[in-house]
């Protein structure tokens, strides 16, 4: 394929694309590291050249508009960016939902943020804290569609329940969800924010089974943590061990593909995952030593995931298997992380990841991964139906 064939994405389009009826429009932008163009030049940048309408505010997610904290909670307070002399608003410190304050000065709200494909990943809930402010306020949101970058064809994993929501889930979603994030906005605008002034500048060439390293576009780190595409496609699975006692890879320069504990025996843990025999994957076992977060400057024993056929690897089921391995083998030693996590002050960390308690549950009494697929597969099959509703690109 040659770069004249590359895909575009609502930023490449955004002067083409642009409604007209909000042509001249006050806007305040939504960004982050990875919001960029095709020649990687940053969305600020793009907006503060555009004839289509005048920037005149901005925003950052969690981690920051130019990505600069590091890890989860860590929260950062609003600024003027010298670069621009803007205001920047943060929608990750003394509040997540825009204040009737900084959306004053603005008639338009555009977002413009890489999302990872599964629910956990907290820039679909900024999105939606962002309709719901806009909505109140009688503000424009326009979504400048992105690729899911592990594809939009398959899903995976159980879907939030009642009860459960919470910074990582505030809506029913599987975990990984196949949707891009304008058609998340679309799903968010018909089931819970009816009558907000919805738009979305679409992407040109993206196809559903398209993997980011297909679309050549720059990947560029949506978050620190998010280093490569081979991270987000283990993520849907392996962010669970956020909820426990394992380190999931922070501190080290693979995280979430590499995993464990000091007190795991590296080549017993990968013989147990092999009993699984799950799809595309295989597992090397090794040692690491964190240089931050869980375990920091402490030898641990797990290993690493290999994805070896993405069509056919079951990233939540792996991260699944996972557990089990850790909890059956070393039960003593293997324990739940507790609140907070996420704003979260009273739930376990598992539950809501997971979107339920059975989750957790099934894994303390032994359950069968069969059985708990089967579960997850029935929940699966009715948002199906749901999630079809909403699909842009066929």
């Amino acid at each position: 394929m040659s770069a004249k064939k590359a895909m575009l994405t609502g930023l490449d389009l955004v002067e083409k694309l642009w409604p007209r009826d909000l042509k001249g429009a006050r806007v305040g932008l939504v960004a982050h590291p990875a919001s960029v163009d095709r020649t990687v030049g940053h969305a600020v940048d793009v907006f503060r050249r555009s004839k289509k309408f005048r920037l005149a505010a901005l925003f950052g997610p969690q981690h920051g508009i130019y990505g600069q904290t590091q890890d989860n909670m860590i929260e950062w307070e609003g600024f003027r960016d010298p670069a621009t002399g803007l205001p920047v608003a943060s929608l990750y410190g003394s509040v997540r939902k825009p204040t009737a304050a900084m959306l004053e000065n603005i008639d338009v709200l555009a977002i413009d943020l890489q999302d990872a494909g599964a629910r956990y990943y907290t820039f679909i809930w900024t999105l939606d804290l962002c309709m719901q402010a806009c909505r109140e306020a009688g503000k424009t949101v326009v979504v400048l569609d992105r690729p899911n970058p592990i594809g939009g064809h398959i899903t995976e994993g159980p879907v939030l329940r009642q009860g459960y929501h919470s910074f990582v889930g505030l809506r029913p979603l599987p975990v990984r969800h196949g949707m891009t994030i304008g058609e998340i906005g679309h799903y968010l605008e018909d089931a819970f924010h009816p009558g907000i002034h919805y738009r979305v500048v679409p992407m040109q060439g993206w196809k559903r089974r398209s993997w980011f390293d297909r679309t050549l576009l720059p990947w560029v780190m949506p978050s620190p943590n998010m280093p490569t595409l081979d991270t987000a496609l283990v993520y849907p699975g392996m962010c669970l061990l956020e909820g426990t006692n394992l380190s999931e890879g922070r501190g080290t320069t693979r995280p979430f593909e590499i995993f464990g504990a000091p007190f795991i025996h590296p080549r017993t843990l990968v013989d147990h995952l092999r009993e699984f025999k799950l799809p595309g994957v295989v597992f090397r076992p090794l040692y690491f030593e964190p240089t931050f977060q869980k375990h920091a400057g402490i030898l641990c024993g797990g290993a690493q995931i290999h994805v070896t056929d993405r069509e056919k690897f079951k990233p939540f089921k792996t991260g699944v298997a996972i557990l089990k391995a850790v909890h059956n083998t070393w039960p003593r030693d293997f324990a739940w992380k507790q609140p907070p996590y996420e704003y979260e002050e009273v739930k376990m960390p598992i539950d809501i990841l997971a979107g339920s308690g059975q989750f957790r549950k099934d894994i303390e009494s032994w359950k069968d991964i069969k059985d708990m697929e089967a579960w997850w597969k029935d929940e699966l099959k009715e948002f199906e139906k749901v999630r079809k509703k909403y699909l842009l690109y066929r």
